[in-house]
């Protein structure tokens, strides 16, 4: 039998390095605009050129076309873009939100000053949805998303191992993750000054994500044991994390690593925080949702787990009374 576990580690251990490694290096290796949404404003026959242009780029851009600059302003502060590009009599505008993605932004940039400097043009750069000085980079945020996911699956991990069941469970799942909240906007918002958003709003956001994989975390070892925690902090930790696309942009990510990231708690804790931190909320039902059906079915799963450990303590037989000898 030791030999048996030994050889099983000497497997295991390489499988899951290679394994971690293959979720976090692939999507960096592989960083790229794939079908991102971008717009166009101005006059369709001035724009025709720079649609041209941003084709050439073969399956990096949506292009979206808008009437005028206030338009594109529009969309990109409902999150419909990530900036635009505004042909004026002045020459050519840029339009970014380093808010929505910094690595974006930078990249925007990049592209439609090539562009244009090869027609010998010079391009305005405007930030809509700026980050906040505090935090130019946005390092703050994207490194919000690991410790959240830490504290979800500690949360679920220790109301299992406690024994707490049915109602407490849920109770202390709940209580906990709006704690976490609490404190960690706290510190983003209060403290750092990295989150420029409405302070309930955020640490409604920050709880909820926390919830989201505390009760999957605790749901799942309640119907299956305690071998739920691992397979929850598995998928969280090397899918959920390296897929969100905190640090870039899920349209930056290789497919479908982008998508995928965006059904878990980090890429759509991620995404939600953006939206009620920099944007008044736009674009923020999808990962609300998304958060929503994690902590609903993970806070059912526990109530329904202890249903069904009371409903096989009350079918167990009892175990019958030896008859007692008659007297006499």
């Amino acid at each position: 039998m030791s030999t048996r576990r030994m050889i099983a580690i000497i497997v295991l251990v390489p499988l899951l390095a290679a394994l971690a490694l293959w979720a976090f290096a692939w999507p960096a290796a592989r960083t790229a605009p794939r079908d991102l949404p971008l717009g166009v404003a101005g006059p369709a026959a001035a724009t025709a050129q720079v649609e041209q242009g941003l084709r050439q780029h073969e399956g990096a851009f949506e292009i979206h076309r808008y009437a005028d600059e206030a338009a594109a302003r529009a969309a990109i502060e409902d999150r419909t873009v990530y900036g635009a590009v505004v042909v004026t009599a002045q020459g050519p505008e840029l339009l970014t939100a380093s808010a929505a993605s910094p690595v974006v932004a930078q990249l925007l940039q990049q592209a439609v000053t090539q562009q244009a400097a090869a027609g010998g043009a010079e391009v305005k750069v405007v930030d809509v949805v700026p980050t906040p000085a505090a935090d130019p980079r946005g390092a703050v945020l994207s490194s919000s998303v690991l410790p959240l996911a830490l504290a979800g699956i500690v949360a679920g991990a220790v109301v299992t191992l406690l024994g707490l069941r049915g109602v407490r469970a849920v109770t202390a799942l709940v209580l906990s993750a709006a704690l976490v909240g609490t404190v960690a906007v706290a510190l983003t918002h209060s403290w750092l000054g990295a989150l420029t958003g409405n302070w309930w709003a955020e640490a409604g956001a920050l709880a909820l994500a926390t919830l989201a994989v505390s009760a999957a975390v605790a749901g799942l070892a309640a119907l299956v044991g305690t071998a739920g925690i691992g397979a929850v902090a598995f998928l969280v930790m090397f899918l959920g994390n390296p897929f969100s696309g905190a640090a870039s942009a899920p349209r930056l990510l290789p497919e479908p690593a982008g998508t995928i990231g965006q059904w878990l708690p980090p890429g759509a804790s991620a995404t939600l925080l953006r939206s009620v931190s920099f944007f008044d909320g736009a674009a923020a039902t999808g990962p609300v949702l998304t958060l929503s059906w994690w902590a609903a079915l993970g806070l059912g799963a526990v109530l329904l787990g202890n249903a069904l450990k009371a409903r096989t303590k009350s079918a167990e037989p009892v175990g019958v009374q030896p008859e007692l000898a008659p007297v006499g």
